[in-house]
Formats: structure tokens, sequence, C-alpha cells
């Protein structure tokens, strides 16, 4: 097999990032969460262009993706990378590619100055050990947090008072 081709997602490429936010869902039983249209992708990654994503290509075919924006770490005076999804398609995993995703996420790291990679993963995502065997550090003292939209309606509105 020959080493993976990366390539960003365009205007053009909205319905193929689309289906694979779907392709995730479906993996990671959370289709009942799913809320988000192709509209909204447009929006968010073309028009106010807020995240990236880039294509896992074996030879002009698209795989796999990777969706990511930048953060700004607090103590670290400049920026690093968060990658909100990663996703191979079933039939191209075991190949090489989840490993050239992060190869290819490192260098963009650097040629972006920035000076970390964080993602999340699901506890029972067959992934960590992936994780793991490529150097990433498993955070057991910090625990993901999330205010969900009526969370956000909520303290907004106490916040008004």
């Amino acid at each position: 097999m020959a080493a993976p081709n990366f390539r960003f997602a365009e205007r053009r490429d909205l319905s193929l990032v689309y289906r694979f936010i779907l392709d995730l869902a479906e993996y990671e039983k959370l289709t009942d969460c799913l809320i988000t249209t192709e509209r909204d992708v447009e929006e968010w990654l073309f028009i106010k262009q807020k995240a990236e994503a880039l294509f896992i290509m074996e030879e002009d075919k698209e795989v796999g993706f990777i969706l990511f924006f930048h953060s700004f770490p607090t103590y670290r005076h400049c920026a690093g990378l968060f990658i909100e999804s990663i996703y191979i398609k079933p039939e191209y995993r075991g190949r090489g590619y989840g490993k050239a995703a992060f190869e290819k996420m490192a260098r963009t790291a650097l040629e972006r100055g920035c000076v970390r990679i964080e993602w999340c993963c699901l506890d029972w995502n067959p992934a960590l050990g992936f994780y793991r065997a490529i150097g990433a550090d498993i955070m057991d003292d910090l625990t993901v947090c999330r205010l969900n939209t009526e969370g956000i309606h909520r303290l907004a509105k106490a916040a008004a008072k």
C-alpha cells in the first residue's frame, strides 16, 4: 500500500464532508443526537471558516476525514489544534491511515506554529490503544465538561436577570 495523500475540503465537497459526519455518528452510535445539517457544515466550514476538514485519500478516493480547528492553550502563549472528529471508513482501517493522518496533523501543527494537538475519544473506542501507541497522553486528570444548547440558554437567561 502506498502512503495516503491528503487534501483539504473545498465548498464543492460539502456533501462528502456531511456524509463522513453521518458515517461517524453511526459508528459512534450517536445518530439520535445528530442535528447538524449540510447547511450547518457549509456555514461553519466554508462561510465562517471556523473549522477545516482534511480528507485522507487512497489514490483519488476519499477514505476518511479529519475535522479540526484552532484552539488557544491559555498557559502556552500560542495556538493548538483540536481534532473534533477523525473517521476512516471501516474497510480502510488497519492500513496505516490513522497513523498517517496524525502524522499529517503533526506536520500541520508545526507549520502553523501550534504547541499541541488535542482530541477527545469515547471510552469504549478501540482507537485508545492506537492513541497510546503514537505517544498520546490519556488525560485521566481531566474531565470533558459540556454545556449543551439548553444549558447555554438557561445560563444566559440567568445572567440576564
